[in-house]
């Protein structure tokens, strides 16, 4: 060894090289047997050879992770034992990780999303007594990645949220109140949802209107008209125009439907409220104030297109539209957003109490579509009776406040 090198570090690199080249001849050999199998195990017949072939290969981790058994060598190279060690260990991890062990087969890509349910197999007695294995029919499922998501896409886009029924009412405390809000309440629980049903009272709000809106199962809004209800012949205007205001305020998307509590309605005519896009209008019979006859008063509709209208009543002849308050109902928006429609009137819509009786519904229309060309005609051709109007209000009847019998009734007839 020559002076201008360095002796130390000529050994070390020797010593290193060698164990190196010893440590991949022993890794081979073992590669080339059944490392850790039975087989390898069984052929061994005395267990000092096994314990002599282990102790060897723990001498050579020792000497390679020792790397040498000089102090002054060791000391200045202190970072190269932790390597060696992480070296070792890396390579004999990797080493066993690629040892097959198990057998695999390859699984097929058109099967890879096939799941089936093979048929149990049971044993039926037949007549002459002898016994036949019978399979019952299997349930396979296919899983197909793109199709699924497909499907799934398709399911979404088909999905269309239901239009809200917004459902005014007025009312006021009588005598056949009770008996009407828990007409139409129940009409409006079998409904589907959405529905909101709101219900004004005059001047107060009364615990017995409150009472049957919490147990009536529909979502509702109770509110009260504000104005002197006593020189006013006609206290469902202001009413209504009350709601008109909650819609407009709070921007309520839907469709409004003047459902006075004293009518009958079928569920078909809320169904077919949703099918409206502005204005729809349908038929109604309404029983005559005298009682002797029923009047049809409504559209005449070709399809869907309004082409006229019926009425029996020859004071009413003079109107515009013949049609009953609980025979139309229109889009909210038209309430808050009348560019959408493109309605000429600048002043809010509502309901008018300076016209004559009778005429609050051709007013009303008017400022909401400019003539039949805007109207859409439910069911197509007009064709059914959705809604009736009976006029069966009986005033001036007594009647317990809250309906509650404070008292025990006088027993007219006694049991013996």
């Amino acid at each position: 060894i020559s002076a201008a090198t360095d002796p130390n570090r000529r050994v070390r690199v020797e010593l290193e090289t060698s164990l190196i080249q010893k440590l991949s001849l022993k890794s081979c050999d073992l590669i080339g047997g059944a490392p850790f199998s039975p087989s390898s195990i069984s052929s061994s017949p005395h267990k000092g050879s096994s314990k002599h072939s282990s102790s060897q290969i723990l001498s050579y981790l020792t000497k390679l992770s020792g790397a040498t058994s000089d102090p002054k060598i060791s000391r200045r190279g202190g970072w190269r034992r932790p390597f060696f060690q992480f070296l070792a260990f890396f390579l004999l991890g990797f080493l066993l990780g690629m040892t097959p062990y198990g057998h695999m087969e390859d699984v097929n890509g058109a099967d890879r999303f096939s799941f089936e349910i093979k048929p149990p197999n049971f044993e039926q007695r037949l007549e002459n007594g002898k016994r036949e294995e019978v399979s019952v029919d299997g349930v396979s499922f296919v899983a197909e990645a793109e199709l699924g998501k497909k499907e799934m896409v398709k399911e979404d886009l088909d999905i269309v949220p239901r239009k809200l029924i917004i459902v005014v009412t007025p009312t006021y405390n009588r005598a056949m109140q009770a008996y009407y809000l828990n007409r139409v309440a129940q009409t409006l629980r079998l409904v589907e949802p959405p529905v909101l049903w709101i219900v004004v009272e005059g001047n107060a709000a009364s615990f017995e209107t409150s009472e049957i809106l919490r147990k009536s199962g529909v979502m509702y809004r109770h509110l009260v008209c504000k104005r002197n209800m006593t020189s006013i012949k006609d206290r469902g205007v202001h009413q209504r125009n009350t709601a008109l205001e909650h819609i407009e305020l709070h921007k309520l998307d839907g469709i409004v439907y003047f459902a006075d509590d004293d009518n009958i309605y079928s569920l078909e005519l809320f169904q077919s409220l949703r099918t409206i896009s502005r204005f729809g209008t349908w038929p109604v019979a309404m029983l005559a104030p005298s009682k002797n006859k029923a009047i049809l008063e409504g559209p005449v509709c070709n399809g869907s297109q309004v082409i006229g209208w019926h009425t029996n009543e020859k004071s009413k002849r003079l109107r515009r539209f013949h049609v009953d308050m609980s025979g139309f109902a229109f889009n909210s928006t038209i309430l808050w957003d009348p560019k959408r429609w493109r309605r000429p009137f600048p002043h809010p819509t509502r309901q008018l109490d300076t016209v004559k009786e009778g005429f609050q519904e051709t007013t009303f229309i008017e400022q909401v579509v400019a003539d039949e060309s805007e109207m859409e005609g439910v069911p197509p051709f007009c064709s059914r009776i959705l809604n009736w109007h009976l006029h069966l209000d009986a005033r001036d009847v007594p009647y317990p406040q809250g309906w509650l019998i404070p008292n025990n009734l006088e027993a007219l007839m006694t049991v013996n």
